[in-house]
């Protein structure tokens, strides 16, 4: 059983699918306004309604998604809605306002399955590190790393090339990109700081010397021996 949220702005306050009602599911449904999703209760999927108000739904759908809302969206349109639907809308999936039950069940199923199969392919996972991609964030040991956003660029750029030596001049190209116009102590910087900030994993980035920095991985999350620091 799910937890549906319908957002919908409709005169009379009618049943958006009617089919739902006929499924197990917890529906909530709350106005379709920006300022109602404050305080609005967690869901595992959400449906816009846009039988009525195509512009206004997908206003409302940009919002959702530039917000970081993690639950997939789906779209309740009419046929002639179908035509005004794009990729840019940026919701999951969209369903006909007279689908059956066993659709409108199978739809959910889907979008929960799709998306959280997106949010693990999000995250990367490697000797006592765990990073977040969709979310920019990371853990150490499940505990949450207090990073900029270059830190965690760098971070992400180490785990996603473990092993591999990268001189100063690459990870600068790299992470700040072509247009950077600092010295390559920046590196040495973002590196200090970023070993700081793992603690007991600091030497997962280790020292080359003369050439640069690489990220060490190490089997069943062994801590690594220690190396110079830069």
């Amino acid at each position: 059983m799910a937890q549906l949220l319908v957002l919908s702005s409709a005169p009379g306050g009618g049943a958006v699918l009617p089919a739902l009602e006929l499924l197990s599911h917890r529906v909530r449904q709350i106005p379709a306004e920006p300022a109602q999703l404050v305080n609005a209760p967690s869901a595992d999927v959400v449906f816009v309604d846009a039988r009525i108000d195509l512009v206004g739904a997908k206003s409302l759908c940009k919002i959702l998604t530039t917000t970081g809302m993690e639950a997939p969206l789906v779209l309740v349109v009419t046929e002639g809605g179908l035509t005004a639907v794009s990729t840019d809308w940026g919701v999951d999936d969209v369903v006909l306002v007279g689908a059956g039950p066993a659709e409108i069940d199978a739809r959910i199923r889907l979008a929960m399955g799709r998306r959280s199969a997106e949010q693990v392919s999000s995250r990367i996972s490697t000797s006592g590190i765990t990073i977040d991609e969709s979310s920019y964030s990371a853990k150490v040991h499940g505990k949450p790393l207090d990073l900029t956003y270059k830190e965690f660029q760098l971070l992400h750029f180490f785990a996603t090339h473990p092993s591999r030596v990268f001189t100063r001049e690459q990870l600068l190209s790299e992470v700040w990109g072509y247009d950077y116009f600092g010295g390559t102590r920046t590196v040495d910087v973002h590196v200090r700081r970023l070993r700081a900030k793992l603690g007991d994993l600091e030497q997962l980035i280790g020292t080359v010397r003369n050439v640069g920095y690489r990220f060490n991985v190490y089997e069943d999350d062994q801590p690594p021996v220690p190396a110079p620091s830069a």
